[in-house]
């Protein structure tokens, strides 16, 4: 072999081993939670205003796209930088936002069911399993080590209080022999998300406040309250006494978290991990639809149109400056 053929050898191996979108952090998938949530929304409002059904539909098709865009880049990315990926695994607070990948299937099933019911019935029941067993090794990970005050950010929700995702796309997909799994999930879920929030609060009152770039995660403490009630609802089909206050105690938690991060946008540059509020803001515009329907009074009306414009604007507006990032070469700079 010629010195020159070597050399390009060489070059080559170097070049298969590079690592492809080692910077690519796995709670980029919460862009695709945001998106599916604000199609439902769409697709709620449609049902009860006479909303152009094809909005919900485009944005659902989007997140559809976006997942597969995602599931290829860190695919290649646990490929080429496997050390990285579990680095990211092990961290103490990235590690539990790889629960985004598995709500993501658990909500995709709203997009899927009008192409696919196979495929629809396939992402759930791969998403539930997933989830299942996410919450599993994080509450043994979390049960068999000692871990810091400072280190209970937001993002610790994810994990186990994503069960309540469970139950939300199982009525719709009409699967036999789910009640008992819907249930269990909203069970589990319910019951962690209580000490959760309670650990988490307490280190926001006690502890250093968060980092700018953490900032964004706050709105996940809507999640338990607005993804609660959907899950309730979903799980026996009625709006009850229990259901409401869950709704309730949401709609304050809200309303404090928006008054926290209304300076966001003046005080931190934008970053990846700002799609944190999209999900939580369109699940709560989700709430708001469902509860409209059961309460019918003009001022439930006004505040699901109210929520489901606001996290329009939001969706958009994070998925705008992400795609002017990347047609930049920023990404790499807005992961960090």
């Amino acid at each position: 072999m010629t010195m020159p053929a070597a050399v390009d050898e060489i070059q080559l191996a170097s070049a298969a081993r590079k690592p492809l979108f080692d910077y690519l952090p796995v709670s980029l998938f919460g862009s695709v939670m945001g998106l599916t949530g604000l199609s439902i929304g769409w697709r709620l409002a449609s049902a009860r205003y006479g909303l152009p059904a094809v909005i919900g539909d485009g944005i659902g098709w989007s997140a559809l796209a976006v997942f597969g865009l995602l599931a290829v880049a860190y695919g290649a990315k646990a490929v080429t930088a496997w050390t990285s990926v579990q680095s990211e695994f092990r961290h103490p607070i990235a590690g539990n936002l790889f629960g985004t990948v598995l709500i993501s299937l658990l909500l995709l099933p709203f997009v899927l069911q009008p192409l696919s019911p196979f495929l629809a019935a396939a992402a759930w029941m791969l998403g539930a399993g997933g989830m299942i067993l996410f919450a599993f090794l994080i509450v043994s990970r979390w049960m068999g080590s000692r871990h810091q005050l400072a280190h209970a950010t937001p993002a610790w929700i994810v994990p186990v209080v994503g069960l309540l995702d469970v139950p939300l796309a199982g009525p719709a997909l009409g699967l036999p022999h789910t009640q008992t799994l819907m249930m269990f999930s909203l069970s589990i879920g319910s019951f962690f998300a209580v000490p959760l929030f309670t650990l988490v609060f307490a280190r926001l009152v006690f502890e250093e406040p968060l980092v700018p770039a953490q900032r964004p995660t706050l709105m996940i403490l809507v999640a338990p309250f607005a993804v609660g009630f959907s899950s309730y609802v979903a799980t026996f089909g009625r709006v009850d006494a229990f259901a409401e206050a869950l709704f309730l105690i949401a709609l304050f938690v809200f309303a404090v978290l928006i008054g926290r991060l209304c300076d966001l946008p003046r005080c931190c540059p934008f970053r990846i991990s700002w799609w944190a509020v999209s999900f939580p803001i369109a699940a709560m515009a989700v709430a708001a639809l469902r509860y409209a329907g059961h309460a019918q009074a003009i001022a439930a009306d006004a505040v699901a149109l109210l929520l489901l414009g606001l996290a329009t604007v939001i969706v958009v507006g994070l998925a705008m400056r992400t795609l002017v990032g990347i047609a930049r070469g920023e990404l790499r700079q807005l992961a960090g």
